[in-house]
Parts: structure tokens; C-alpha cells; sequence
């Protein structure tokens, strides 16, 4: 048995929770890196040609909340996506802002986007670099951040009440243990 899987185990039984088993973890492990892959294709090349990042963010929030189901509170919020997830919702939403309101300073309307119909575009490889391609990484940023950070602080408040309920358990056998101390001291 691995280090992780037997920390997550050892973390489940502490906590109170039913552990997972080998084949959950193992597919979730699986599913974690095509998942996001198939996230960021959703992003870039979505429904209409131009991307999703609504979508996108949605179903990498699902590959990562996979990951918490199958391994345990604490093994989700050591993974590096969690931990950066809700600075990740400030830059999309500094982002998104950027991109809707620069055209003002051009003096075009909010959300202008560039290039403009007609106009050459950028391209890297299919992907047509337009600033709706900068938006839907913003959208994106803001919606995986929002839902990992959401399921991250949930997870906290779990472990912090399973810890106090561990804490109270020890302390009422310790009193337990007091008082037939002195229950048997007192017989004698």
C-alpha cells in the first residue's frame, strides 16, 4: 500500500468516514488529467467554435471534486489545484473586468471584442485567438475557482468538526475513566 492511500485510509477512519476503495481511488486517479483535458477543449473550441469557459470551469470542478470524493478531505486540499483555486477566481474575474471594459479607453463599447468581423486573426493552430477566447479563460477561472474553493471550505469545516467531536470523545473517556478511578477508590 502507498503512502497517499494509506493516509487517506487512516484519515477516513480518524474522521469517521467510510474509506474508499483501491478501485475508486485508482479510477479517479484515472479520470483526473482527461478530465481536464477534456475541460480546456470544452474552453477553447466549446459548443459554437469560439469556447465554453462556463461549462469548462464546471467539469474540471467535477474532476477535482472526484478526487476529494475518492481520497478524503485532507488528501483534496493538498492538491496544488485547490490550494491556488480561489486566487485563480480573483485573477478570471481581474481578467474578465480587462477585457470587457479596455475598449472604453479606445472609446468603443463595453466588450468589444478584437479582432473585429473582417479583420485578420491570430491563429495557434486551429484556435483563433480572439480577446472571446481571454473572456472564456476568465469565466473559466472565476467558475473552478468559486466551486473548488466552495467544496475546499466545506472540506475544512468537516475536518475541524470531526477533529472537535474526537476531542470531546477523548475527553468524556478520560472523565469516564476519572470517575471509575474513583468509584473503585472510594469501594476500598
Amino acid at each position: 500500500m502507498n503512502q497517499t492511500t494509506s493516509r487517506a485510509t487512516t484519515a477516513a477512519r480518524i474522521s469517521g468516514e467510510t474509506p474508499t476503495t483501491v478501485l475508486t481511488r485508482s479510477a479517479a486517479r484515472m479520470l483526473l488529467i482527461p478530465t481536464i483535458l477534456i475541460a480546456l477543449a470544452t474552453m477553447f473550441k466549446g459548443y459554437a467554435d469560439t469556447g465554453d469557459g462556463f461549462s469548462a470551469g464546471v467539469i474540471a470542478a467535477l474532476a477535482i471534486a472526484l478526487q476529494g470524493v475518492a481520497f478524503g478531505a485532507e488528501e483534496f486540499e493538498r492538491l496544488p489545484l485547490v490550494r491556488y483555486a480561489p486566487a485563480g477566481s480573483f485573477v478570471g474575474l481581474l481578467l474578465a473586468l480587462v477585457v470587457a471594459f479596455s475598449p472604453l479607453l479606445v472609446g468603443d463599447p463595453v466588450m468589444t471584442h478584437w479582432p473585429r468581423a473582417g479583420e485578420p486573426v491570430i491563429h495557434f493552430g486551429t484556435l483563433e485567438l480572439l480577446t472571446a477566447v481571454l473572456f472564456d479563460i476568465a469565466v473559466f477561472l472565476i467558475v473552478f475557482g468559486f466551486s473548488v474553493g466552495t467544496l475546499a471550505t466545506i472540506a475544512r469545516a468537516q475536518r475541524r468538526l470531526a477533529r472537535e467531536q474526537a476531542r470531546e470523545t477523548r475527553k468524556l473517556a478520560e472523565l469516564a475513566a476519572r470517575s471509575a478511578m474513583n468509584a473503585e477508590g472510594e469501594q476500598t
